[in-house]
């Protein structure tokens, strides 16, 4: 799964505290009121989600007189670590926010404690809704995603793209690449003037997801299939060979810092806010980030020039947990966070809707926030993330290729990838 790192970590430690003060707007334990929805989720009060999710509660209350809706706020180490425990009980929210992907809401559909939505998908229409790539982690086939039936529905996405710096690009006389070789041109341009061009950190996803960025201008979507859940990824390939030497050369060329290898996502946006780096590449999580907290520049965003795949998924999804007490009620809150009103609030609160109108939109920035997410769902181009294939890739991911940062050659890396991938399949 992706790992927002320590901007999510902020957010939830802050959601902690409200917790712990009592400012949730329930209890501890869900209701089998048949006039209270319970729901659970992760998402700061002030963040797109928290936003919109506020004003989808409203909505419902408002089409569901004498229906109370509760919310409960948790921490996403909550869910993740007590998820199986919390879902099986006499206390299990009616709908909550999960992590996609095998190893969290995969594994909770093997075990039965997930409701199968796809009698609901069908009388709501949500599959018109969420198609394509973005689909795949909202179904599972014996904990595997991909097909079969629905066990989760996303009402946004994310995806990477290249944040840029304009003041930066204008004052060294680059254009916004629209070919990959413009792009290296652009690395360069930058470089011989002293400057890192990309903002990074080994010590954290970013990294890891410039080597797998490299990949998928070599890749297909059969590659991209083999490598996320067929089981037969071959790290010793073209597009992996290609990808780890041309990372390398970045490191060496100075267009990634080598003392970024132990740094941490927020060192890397910290980077690109303070006017360090004049790109950096990562998720659409960071827009509302750089909205508010970006002043003293002007900015953009582009996608990866020249690739036909980048990563990218369906968010967090909401699930049922079979021993939800109000499903139905459950069904209908799912359907209210993907109506227009609240998919539109939530792209111009600075996050990727997956069902938004675009001449609905307001903010400028926000559209093609919204446009380029459309491209990519529209030809299937999200390629999910590096460390998705196996659990505990993540960290595998990390110490090789800072592993490959700090100057071991690109074969013994994509060797002990391929070991750790083989090992995580056995398990």
């Amino acid at each position: 799964m992706r790992i927002v790192g320590i901007r999510r970590s902020t957010s939830l430690a802050a959601a902690a505290v409200l917790v712990a003060a009592g400012l949730s707007a329930c209890s501890n334990s869900a209701s089998s009121s048949p006039s209270v929805l319970t729901v659970w989720d992760y998402e700061a009060a002030d963040s797109a989600m928290g936003v919109a999710w506020a004003q989808a509660v409203k909505d419902f209350e408002k089409a569901h007189p004498g229906v109370t809706v509760k919310v409960q706020l948790k921490t996403f180490d909550q869910i993740q670590k007590g998820g199986a425990m919390l879902l099986n009980s006499s206390n299990a929210p009616d709908v909550l926010e999960y992590n996609k992907g095998d190893a969290t809401a995969g594994l909770l559909s093997k075990e039965g404690l997930l409701t199968d939505l796809t009698p609901e998908v069908a009388k709501y229409g949500w599959d018109r809704k969420i198609t394509g790539n973005v689909a795949v982690t909202s179904r599972y086939t014996n904990g595997v995603m991909g097909s079969g039936d629905w066990y989760g529905i996303p009402d946004y996405a994310e995806y990477a793209m290249v944040y840029y710096n304009k003041d930066m690009f204008e004052k060294y006389g680059v254009a916004v690449p629209t070919t990959f070789d413009q792009f290296v041109a652009a690395l360069q341009t930058f470089a011989s003037k002293g400057i890192t061009p990309l903002a990074s950190a080994g010590n954290d996803y970013p990294a890891q997801q410039y080597l797998y960025d490299l990949a998928l201008m070599k890749a297909d979507s059969s590659w991209v299939t083999a490598y996320q859940t067929g089981g037969k990824a071959d790290f010793t390939d073209a597009a992996w060979t290609w990808a780890a030497n041309t990372f390398q050369q970045w490191v060496d060329k100075g267009y990634i810092a080598k003392d970024t290898v132990s740094s941490t996502s927020t060192d890397m946006g910290t980077a690109f806010e303070q006017g360090k780096s004049p790109m950096m590449v990562s998720g659409s999580w960071w827009y509302g980030t750089f909205e508010s907290e970006v002043k003293s520049f002007s900015w953009g965003s582009f996608l990866w020039p020249g690739a036909q795949h980048v990563p990218g998924s369906g968010g967090n999804i909401w699930v049922v947990p079979a021993k939800a007490h109000n499903k139905d009620l459950a069904y209908d809150f799912i359907n209210d966070t993907l109506q227009p009103d609240i998919q539109n609030l939530i792209a111009n609160k600075g996050a990727v809707p997956v069902a938004a109108d675009p001449t609905q939109v307001t903010d400028p920035m926000a559209k093609t926030l919204i446009s380029q997410y459309q491209s990519l769902a529209a030809s299937d181009s999200l390629a999910f993330y590096p460390d998705w294939p196996v659990s505990g890739f993540y960290n595998d991911l990390i110490s090789q290729t800072q592993n490959l940062m700090n100057g071991s050659s690109p074969g013994q890396v994509l060797s002990a990838l391929q070991t750790a991938y083989q090992q995580g399949l056995s398990q």
